[in-house]
């Protein structure tokens, strides 16, 4: 499956793009799903049809779907409290109805999560449109599976499990499951749950299309998000230059936008593939005003992010790992190894990334920012690759 991630700065028409993105796909004949993040139907409002928390076909080759996060967490507090119920009575807990409960902060974003792996996952779309938040929030959320976990092998690494021997012995003799052993079987589960949208995010086959509004904000928030988005391994396949005025706009103030908003294009043609779509003089409505709208078609085959390990021992005795960073500035750079991580800061954004196997080997010997690139130096460390090999 083809996954295509939206996002943008807030009230730019991201949804509309997604809308309008998921409806040409499907009337070139691939069978896609389109699901959005937003809580109110934005999505159904540009699409002429309401969408909500099950997945709808709304046009030929076309499924609409708004995952209702409140339902979500009130399944899993559920099946949560059956699958404790051993150590719940124990302690005297008392259960939670389903109809007193209301979403905690952040079962919003898991639940979204939940629905993009399971809609990743489906073998009845070709192509999925995900409609996510604006681009701050949505940042935070597509790197919440990768930190959340590393958090769980930190706090509950396996090899360290206390006391697996005994913990069948002391079950059989308490009469329950002991809760050590529920408490790894549910980060265990946790963990596969999360690699599974992580896979999704990091696959081949998943790319970004930003929308922006065409202007200095719009300027300052596309070169922020394509870094951060680089900085997690994606691309930026397309930036939609939305709502483009017409150039032979009469009237004085309008003919000011029009100046400001080619001058941005300019600009964004010398880095980015830029699609313009143009405004339509009103909120885009229906089908009809979503064809109008003219957006780019859905590249079957995207080139996807590489960070590859250059070896350069013969020439200048190191390893160099490439990292592509478009928009970073070299004095907001900062890298700072830690075992076989390395934590690397871009501005406001931050990534800690486990190093290939080969470059737990070596130590830091330096980096550089070219040419849009990170390129950080290793060299072996004698201890640990020792000569001729």
């Amino acid at each position: 499956m083809r996954t295509i991630l939206i996002t943008g700065p807030g009230g730019c028409g991201r949804t509309t793009v997604a809308a309008a993105t998921a409806l040409r796909a499907a009337g070139e004949g691939s069978d896609t799903l389109v699901l959005s993040a937003d809580r109110t139907d934005t999505l159904g409002a540009a699409l002429g049809t309401a969408t909500g928390p099950a997945p709808a076909r709304i046009a030929p080759h076309l499924t609409a779907w708004r995952p209702d996060a409140a339902e979500r967490f009130r399944d899993d507090l559920t099946a949560f409290q059956s699958r404790a119920a051993n150590v719940l009575d124990l302690l005297g807990a008392s259960r939670l109805d389903a109809e007193e409960v209301t979403p905690l902060p952040g079962a919003e974003e898991l639940s979204f999560l939940r629905a993009l792996r399971d809609a990743a996952l489906s073998e009845r779309y070709d192509l999925l449109v995900v409609d996510l938040p604006p681009t701050p929030q949505a940042l935070a959320l597509l790197a919440l599976p990768e930190e959340l976990r590393r958090y769980l092998r930190r706090l509950l690494p396996p090899e360290r499990q206390a006391a697996r021997a005994l913990r069948p012995v002391l079950g059989r003799l308490a009469g329950v499951p002991m809760p050590a052993e529920w408490l790894y079987e549910t980060a265990a589960r946790w963990d596969l749950e999360l690699a599974a949208v992580e896979a999704v995010v990091a696959d081949r086959a998943t790319s970004v299309r930003l929308v922006a509004e065409p202007g200095p904000a719009g300027a300052d928030a596309v070169r922020a998000a394509t870094l951060a988005l680089a900085l997690r391994g994606l691309r930026t396949e397309t930036l939609v230059a939305n709502r483009m005025l017409p150039e032979n706009a009469s009237d004085t103030w309008l003919a000011g936008l029009v100046a400001q908003q080619r001058k941005a294009l300019a600009d964004w043609q010398e880095s980015y593939d830029v699609h313009p779509v143009a405004h339509l003089g009103r909120d885009p409505r229906g089908h009809d005003d979503l064809a109008a709208l003219a957006v780019p078609a859905v590249n079957p085959a995207p080139t996807p992010v590489e960070w590859p390990v250059t070896d350069r021992i013969a020439e200048d005795g190191v390893l160099v790992w490439t990292v592509p960073l478009p928009g970073a500035i070299r004095d907001e750079l900062d890298l700072v190894r830690r075992g076989d991580e390395i934590v690397i800061t871009a501005g406001r954004f931050r990534r800690i990334v486990s190093l290939p196997s080969a470059l737990r080997r070596c130590t830091v010997a330096g980096a550089a920012l070219r040419e849009h690139e990170l390129r950080i130096r290793f060299a072996p460390d004698p201890g640990l690759w020792p000569r001729g090999k």
